[in-house]
């Protein structure tokens, strides 16, 4: 078995693991990266971010969906393969996975294939997939960046054909003309809309009262009539009791005592850490009771010289967050001046139509007693949305009604991923909202949606117009 002793070993090569290193390399320290899978990109990569955003990009593309809106309701949809939209999901991973390789070996980063597993505080195990162990690493700093997988209750009988996870239903061979998904957060919510887009039945069940519970209820019910549109069907406050396969049919038994059945089933209910193989309690380490890596405000673990970072640690679980968090961790652990991790952070959730969000949502400014104002732009106001076709769209900012202090901004519409990014930097400099309404935007443009909104608040406060 090789033995190599290194400044920084890296467990996971997902979004955290990945810039982890590469600002260990930009240090000058020996870095080695290992990775359960044959190459490197992780959940992220494989059956993650990359997979999903990748096919709703290809749904809107190759369907004609944005056409829709100007042709009308005789419009048909163009039909769409799966072998269609694999091509441009191996395309797209092949070229991600491409630079990765490139970044690692221009930094001189190792990057090692197996299973790795704690001897002791500073010593990892690596093992082949048969269980062979293959290189033992000293490190003087380890990073854990493993990830996460699909939560796969026991009494869920999953059998990648009908009963499906997130990682599974990217392997299916045909569209079913039925789905239920159980799971109204980001990952149910997503695919969900996916699959109505290409014509699928789709029901969405939850316990909540509606989709995605944590978007800004204003937001949330744009979504909700968005996808009614398009066909998607929600059942709110229902708690399965029962999951099973009968025939060809996945069916779903309630607490309340109905039934439901259809071609395939998505189980999104909840991920969990990827530490089972680690065996971190030769580390010192342990989970706390939600099943994450408790760290502290530095990413640091109950042993100062291991880290930890991304979906490992619980959320936001983004790999945005988690790219940073790995960068600030790393510059921690080697003596270099970093930062906290900064408390404005946009969402984003790439459903039909995608959503954005940075700041509070008004239900948390009502619970805080804030005195705040709203203003409103709709893309119905914007040219740049009629020139597109994209029907359904909103601007909402909220800011402190003494102040004027930028308090939060919710997007809903094409391209507000993108441009949530302007509300972003406003608030990490806390202008006030006059900072729009004194700016000449692009036109057309949608960012000048955030001209109109201001505009829309300020004029609601007499003393400030």
């Amino acid at each position: 078995m090789e033995e190599i002793t290194v400044d920084l070993a890296v467990i996971g090569s997902g979004p955290a693991g990945q810039k982890g290193a590469i600002q260990a390399a930009k240090f000058g320290k020996k870095v080695v990266v290992i990775e359960r899978d044959q190459d490197p990109g992780g959940t992220c990569l494989y059956t993650g971010t990359i997979p999903s955003k990748t096919l709703r990009e290809a749904i809107l593309d190759l369907t004609g969906f944005r056409q829709k809106s100007f042709y009308g309701k005789d419009f048909v949809l163009k039909k769409v393969t799966l072998p269609e939209l694999n091509f441009r999901l191996c395309r797209v991973i092949q070229e991600e996975k491409d630079l990765i390789h490139r970044q690692f070996d221009r930094n001189e980063i190792r990057f090692v294939n197996g299973v790795a597993t704690f001897d002791d505080p500073h010593t990892l195990i690596v093992h082949s997939s048969d269980g062979t162990p293959i290189i033992k690493i000293i490190s003087e700093f380890i990073l854990i960046a493993g990830g996460s997988q699909p939560r796969r209750p026991a009494d869920v009988p999953f059998d990648n054909d009908v009963i499906l996870d997130s990682n599974t239903l990217l392997q299916i061979n045909s569209l079913p003309e039925t789905m239920l998904v159980l799971g109204g957060g980001i990952i149910g919510s997503e695919y969900a809309s996916f699959l109505a887009a290409l014509g699928v039945k789709v029901t969405v069940i939850d316990k909540k009262d509606q989709m995605l519970p944590l978007l800004d209820h204003e937001i949330g019910r744009h979504l909700q009539n968005s996808l009614t549109e398009i066909g998607l069907q929600f059942l709110g406050s229902k708690m399965p009791d029962k999951i099973s396969r009968r025939g060809n049919k996945a069916h779903v038994l309630f607490k309340d005592g109905t039934e439901i059945e259809a071609d395939v089933l998505l189980y999104a209910l909840g991920r969990e850490a990827y530490v089972a193989p680690l065996a971190i309690e030769k580390a010192g380490l342990f989970l706390n009771e939600r099943g994450y890596i408790p760290v502290n405000p530095l990413f640091q673990t109950v042993q100062n010289h291991i880290f930890a970072a991304g979906d490992v640690i619980g959320g936001p679980c983004l790999a945005s967050t988690s790219q940073e968090q790995a960068r600030l961790a790393i510059r921690f652990a080697f003596g270099y001046r970093g930062h906290y991790f900064p408390k404005v952070f946009p969402l984003c959730i790439w459903t039909i139509p995608e959503i954005s969000s940075c700041g509070y949502t008004e239900e948390e400014l009502q619970a805080l007693d804030y005195r705040y104002e709203i203003g409103r732009a709709y893309y119905y106001e914007i040219a740049r949305s009629h020139i597109e076709g994209v029907k359904t769209g909103l601007i909402k900012l909220l800011f402190h009604k003494e102040t004027l202090e930028i308090l939060g901004a919710h997007i809903i519409g094409h391209e507000a991923n993108e441009l949530i990014h302007i509300a972003q930097v406003a608030m990490h400099h806390r202008a006030k909202i006059e900072t729009f309404i004194d700016q000449v935007f692009n036109y057309p443009s949608y960012a000048e949606g955030f001209r109109v909104a201001a505009l829309n608040g300020i004029n609601k406060i007499p003393s400030a117009r």
